[in-house]
């Protein structure tokens, strides 16, 4: 062989060994964009998720603002009817056995007397 032919052919090996580097590389690039395009539509979809997630949680708090303010009224008139019944339930505990010495008696005269409160219009 001559030196032009084995340079000819050195040429050609080398360019094979490039030839099959490049396509090695195009096929890593290619795989490499693709996974990328796929991480951006996970993250783009979770950013959508979080996002809806969050007007989902902005709502529900504005729901239980306006539960809260409508139920006010309520509560406090709750309020007021629980301090009555407490201040009656002392003034009853407070107040000596109508009968001492027998508790039953004692019980059975203390509802017989706040029957008769309730049926006073």
């Amino acid at each position: 062989m001559s030196p032009g032919q084995i340079i000819i052919l050195l040429s050609l090996a080398a360019n094979a060994v490039l030839g099959w580097a490049y396509l090695g590389q195009r096929d890593d690039t290619t795989e490499a964009r693709t996974a990328l395009r796929d991480m951006e539509g996970q993250r783009d979809g979770a950013r959508q998720a979080a996002s809806e997630c969050s007007d989902s949680v902005d709502d529900l708090r504005e729901l239980a603002d306006k539960r809260a303010r409508e139920a006010a009224p309520a509560r406090a008139a709750a309020a007021t009817t629980a301090k009555t019944h407490n201040q009656r339930a002392d003034t009853i505990l407070s107040t000596p056995a109508p009968v001492p010495g027998d508790v039953c008696a004692s019980a059975q005269a203390r509802v017989d007397s706040w029957l008769q409160g309730r049926v006073k219009p």
